[in-house]
């Protein structure tokens, strides 16, 4: 049950992330610069309606897909799923309930991406706000830190639930 609304979170958050894409989007210039260099200088730039697809695409789409993808690999019977004392964990009375919460962590991950990915996209608006366009360089390597620490801290997290499992003996 729990995965299912997991998965119906990041479809209404794709959903809106795709909403503050095209509404965002649609004051960008004609041409938008849409690639920066290390000063934050632009150094590629497309139609704002390339733009526009590119970015839904990536915003919406990529999340969804590799939660999609995650999850019916997931749930296939033959699955290789790796995980610490996977006889355990992937026994016949616990598999479902690790596949689920798997699929809660893959959906977790990808609502995540969806958000740093809409953060780029609102840099990249403000960056073609002036003339001549400049991204703020500083602004973007601290929302990748930010999700690189929180992507960290979900592998933890992850991998910490299936570190031990619970104790089943007699207490001493």
């Amino acid at each position: 049950m729990e995965a299912g609304r997991g998965s119906t979170f990041l479809i209404v958050l794709a959903a809106c992330a795709g909403v503050f894409v095209w509404t965002t989007g649609s004051g960008l210039p004609a041409i938008v610069a849409s690639h920066f260099g290390t000063s934050g200088a632009p150094n590629g730039s497309m139609p704002r309606t390339v733009y526009l697809i590119f970015m839904l695409a990536f915003v919406a789409g990529l999340p969804l897909a590799l939660t999609l993808l995650t999850g019916i690999a997931l749930g296939r019977p033959g699955a290789r799923i790796n995980v610490p004392h996977r006889d355990y964990w992937l026994g016949p009375e616990r598999r479902d309930e690790t596949v689920a919460f798997l699929r809660r962590q893959f959906a977790r991950f990808s609502s995540m991406l969806v958000v740093f990915l809409c953060y780029v996209h609102w840099l990249v608006v403000r960056a073609n706000a002036v003339q001549p366009p400049i991204l703020a360089t500083p602004w973007l390597i601290g929302g990748l830190v930010v999700f690189l620490i929180a992507s960290a801290a979900w592998a933890i997290s992850m991998i910490g639930h299936f570190r031990r499992p619970p104790f089943r003996g007699r207490s001493r």
